[in-house]
């Protein structure tokens, strides 16, 4: 009690900060998305048609425009304060808390000293950041096997590969290898894990090998719903991914583009089926991934196409929970892309959330810009903060 009666405070003595304030100068990039003439799309990203709680429409009635920007980007600590690694809440990231109210952060092992420093960690972002009303998703990418953060710091129970749980057909292997990760998660504060994946293991050349459960798409379906459930047992948010399928590419979207040529009909029948099973099962979130997609005949990565996001993930799979980019400091997107390029039109595509911009001050800057301007309607915003704050105020967070 004495550490967050300290938070508060140094927040009140934060006076010179303003809704306004910008920590970095990104003049270059900017500020608005004015200058790539797009002209507003009059078939909007569907609007929300799950039940919405009364409160989470009244929370939005009171948020202004740069808190509801915020809320759409989940970031590491060090992309906030800009220092190389963070393993504690100072009055720096108190002070950019305020300046950039995001809706989440991310952690990895640069962020784990040990199991006390992590608990508080993390409970200390949760409090920073219901300082400003709404309470915070804490991620990571904690999918079992050589994907781990929390495990490989910490030395907890480990589990195995999604591959062999797959090969196996072991559903029941699967919800054990999800509970483990979700009690661990939950334990040191976590309440988002960006997994599992549901990527059909198509081409051995792919970035996912051993992660990925199957090249079968009925298994990966059957695997990942079970994983789903072993995750929502310790009340951790699941996310499906890479959205519509890495599985089938050649290349690592890590280190920059991958094209993937695959028809509609092969989508539907492979990769389609795998992810409807984890959507089938309550996946809260799906991550889409930076892949172009020769199927969408738009030459755009997943995440930035509005044939992804809205045509298929939206309107064909009938998904209603959050869309999340993938990381936009990976290659794929940094090589050909600003950051405030990137995150109007990952906007524009329908992404409620935009994961690890390599700038937030120009992707927010872009945002609202492209707001004021009239290239993205308020609406289109609100539609996404509101999938927000009704998962959040289901987690107890607002």
């Amino acid at each position: 009690m004495k550490r967050y009666a300290a938070f508060a405070a140094a927040l009140l003595m934060l006076t010179g900060c303003s809704s306004t304030s910008n920590t970095n100068d990104s003049s270059s990039e900017d500020t608005t998305s004015a200058e790539t003439g797009t002209v507003p799309d009059t078939t909007e990203v569907q609007p929300v048609t799950a039940e919405v709680p009364p409160y989470a429409e009244s929370k939005l009635r009171t948020m202004s425009l740069r808190q509801k920007v915020c809320q759409m980007f989940i970031v590491t600590p060090e992309e906030l304060t800009g220092y190389d690694s963070m393993t504690y809440v100072d009055e720096t990231l108190l002070n950019c808390c305020q300046i950039y109210p995001v809706g989440g952060f991310i952690l990895f092992n640069q962020n784990i000293m040990d199991g006390a420093q992590l608990s508080t960690f993390t409970s200390d972002l949760q409090y920073v950041s219901s300082n400003n009303g709404v309470g915070a998703f804490i991620s990571t990418d904690e999918e079992g096997g050589s994907v781990t953060r929390v495990q490989s710091s910490l030395w907890t129970e480990a589990v195995n590969d999604m591959s062999f749980y797959g090969e196996n057909n072991d559903k029941e292997g699967a919800e054990y290898a999800g509970g483990v990760i979700g009690s661990t998660l939950h334990d040191y504060g976590f309440n988002l894990d960006f997994a599992p994946v549901a990527d059909v293991n198509i081409d051995p050349n792919n970035e996912l090998g051993p992660r990925a459960f199957s090249g079968d798409p009925a298994v990966v379906a059957d695997m990942t719903a079970a994983f789903i459930k072993g995750l929502h047992n310790h009340d951790v948010c699941a996310t499906l991914k890479h959205f519509p399928g890495l599985g089938a590419g050649n290349g690592n979207t890590h280190d920059g583009s991958v094209t993937i040529t695959r028809t509609p009909d092969q989508l539907r029948m492979c990769e389609f089926t795998a992810f409807q099973g984890g959507i089938d099962a309550g996946a809260d979130f799906v991550m889409v991934g930076h892949q172009i997609t020769t199927a969408t005949g738009d030459d755009m990565p997943g995440d930035l196409s509005k044939v992804v996001v809205t045509d298929w993930l939206r309107n064909e799979l009938k998904f209603q929970g959050i869309v999340i980019s993938d990381s936009h400091s990976m290659g794929a997107i940094t090589n050909n892309f600003t950051p405030a390029d990137a995150a109007v039109k990952a906007v524009e595509a329908g992404v409620d959330i935009i994961l690890m911009p390599s700038d937030i001050a120009s992707a927010v800057n872009a945002i609202e810009g492209a707001v004021l301007s009239g290239t993205i309607s308020e609406e289109r915003i609100n539609d996404s903060v509101l999938r927000i704050l009704a998962k959040k105020y289901e987690m107890g967070l607002i």
